[in-house]
């Protein structure tokens, strides 16, 4: 048999596959945004079957010796094709241990963990969340232990996962980077930064206001509305199956309608990288390989290069007064862009500024890597929030549900947090890059968002599932990531906002 003949067999197996694992997702969607409280636990029962098959098929004897002899030798397929073969072969090297009943429990605990945590949070008891806790993360590590290959601990391992390349080593690297010159800035605004003006930001809007501002936001990103959905959600997320199927969630506060501006943004950047991916990676399974970081990157740029620039409120601000009525008529264009701008330490990730946001991830960071690699216990976790936040951003977190419990993450990985700060600093060091081909920020302040859109796809999209990390922003920017051109725009930006010399 010929490698095109192995390939088109193997093809056929995964065309099954991936139907299978559309329908997990449309059912985990359904769950995160449609299904009622007391139908929660039934579609993650639906999603740990449907998993099962998923297992048997990606497991079974004749897909396992094409993609070994592909993985061998793939000369004649084209770069697509091989390149799907290799990450294939990667996700069947790290579960080939693992049995299918293990495999059915892990999905059985990660998605029971979900209808907990979101008890927990809306009833602010850690003790509802806490046993899902510790099974997620002990059924983590048994999948880690039974891999052939492993990295120095656990934690390495699953950082790599997410950002090929990732280690412990690094990470630390970048976030004392990020602690020596962030947090000096953050102390200085609070001491000697100008007043900003913010009464207006919680002033209510009615929902069906917001959720027509969200649709113009992603129609003005460059979104097709019509291989999209936009939804509301407990955590806003984005998910897709295929090109032509894309789904946006956000939430909305009727007293904090900004909340919901960046949100959508950064959702619909997302959205921006599923819908263009080349369809030649579609077609061959190629697709939605991009790292975490990378996919970050590009919903941090719309969300705080793009949308929380100057040119970009003073692009909006009529539609926002057009939607809102009187809301914001005594709001000028600049109070605006510094109220949204304001560089305040709190007690939400979702909801921080730019500048303070890195710290956010930061505290996650520390107490993941704790806890995975056995540091400290889950029963420590709550405390050893309070105590992170109290250290790195100075204010008291009263409870959990706005502590420990805010985020969704932990009911199911360890490890992705980080994407979120690397993402940042992808974003800028593509900013710079991006700005030697046109005035970036002309383009925003007339509402072109798809000459960036467009610089995107060529530059950016078109590769990202064919190459690692560093591959992948050498041939963006020239480079290696480096995280000074992350630090010098916060720096450059904030220093100018808040009048310090």
């Amino acid at each position: 048999m010929t490698n095109t003949e192995k390939w088109e067999r193997l093809s056929a197996l995964l065309d099954e596959i991936e139907a299978y694992n559309r329908c997990v997702g449309k059912v985990a969607f359904d769950m995160e945004c449609v299904a009622p409280p007391d139908g929660l636990e039934q579609a993650g029962n639906d999603m740990a079957i449907l998993g099962k098959q998923i297992f048997s098929m990606t497991h079974d004897e004749a897909y396992v010796r094409l993609l070994e002899e592909l993985h061998a030798d793939h000369t004649g397929l084209s770069p697509a094709q091989a390149s799907a073969v290799e990450h294939l072969y990667e996700d069947w090297a790290k579960t080939k241990n693992i049995s299918a009943d293990l495999s059915y429990e892990m999905d059985c605990a990660f998605n029971k963990a979900y209808t907990d945590w979101l008890r927990a949070k809306q009833a602010d008891d850690f003790s509802l969340f806490r046993d899902s806790f510790a099974k997620v993360i002990d059924y983590t590590k048994q999948g880690v232990l039974l891999r052939d290959t492993q990295k120095a601990t656990v934690y390495d391992t699953l950082l790599d996962d997410y950002e090929k390349g990732g280690s412990i080593l690094q990470l630390d690297a970048f976030f004392d980077a990020l602690k020596a010159r962030i947090s000096p800035l953050v102390k200085r605004i609070v001491t000697e930064g100008k007043p900003i003006r913010s009464d207006f930001l919680h002033r209510p809007v009615p929902i069906p206001q917001q959720e027509a501002f969200s649709r113009y936001l992603l129609e003005l990103e460059g979104l097709d509305k019509n291989r999209l959905v936009l939804m509301m959600t407990e955590h806003p997320f984005t998910d897709h199956y295929g090109a032509s199927d894309v789904r946006v969630t956000t939430h909305y506060y009727e007293e904090n309608f900004i909340s919901n501006i960046f949100s959508t943004m950064h959702e619909g950047g997302h959205a921006l990288f599923m819908q263009n991916e080349p369809k030649e990676l579609y077609d061959n399974h190629a697709a939605d390989r991009m790292t975490s970081a990378m996919h970050e990157c590009i919903s941090r740029f719309f969300e705080n290069i793009v949308g929380r620039s100057e040119a970009f409120i003073s692009f909006v601000m009529p539609k926002l007064r057009e939607l809102s009525g009187d809301t914001f008529s005594d709001v000028t264009e600049r109070e605006l862009y510094e109220a949204v701008n304001i560089a305040t330490p709190s007690l939400i990730r979702m909801e921080a500024d730019e500048l303070t946001y890195g710290l956010h991830i930061l505290v996650r960071y520390e107490l993941e890597k704790a806890f995975v690699n056995g540091e400290i216990t889950v029963d420590e976790i709550p405390a050893k929030w309070k105590e992170k936040y109290a250290e790195y951003l100075g204010v008291e977190v009263p409870n959990d549900a706005l502590g420990c419990l805010q985020d969704v993450h932990w009911t199911g990985s360890y490890g992705y947090f980080p994407s979120y700060a690397l993402g940042n600093a992808y974003g800028a060091q593509i900013l710079r890059t991006m700005e030697k081909d046109f005035d970036v920020y002309g383009a925003i302040r007339q509402g072109d968002l798809k000459k960036i859109g467009d610089w995107l796809t060529a530059r950016v999209f078109s590769i990202a599932s064919l190459s690692t990390p560093d591959e992948w922003i050498r041939a963006v920017t020239g480079e290696s990531l480096n995280v000074d051109y992350y630090l010098d725009y916060l720096e450059d930006k904030f220093k100018a906002l808040y009048a310090l010399t």
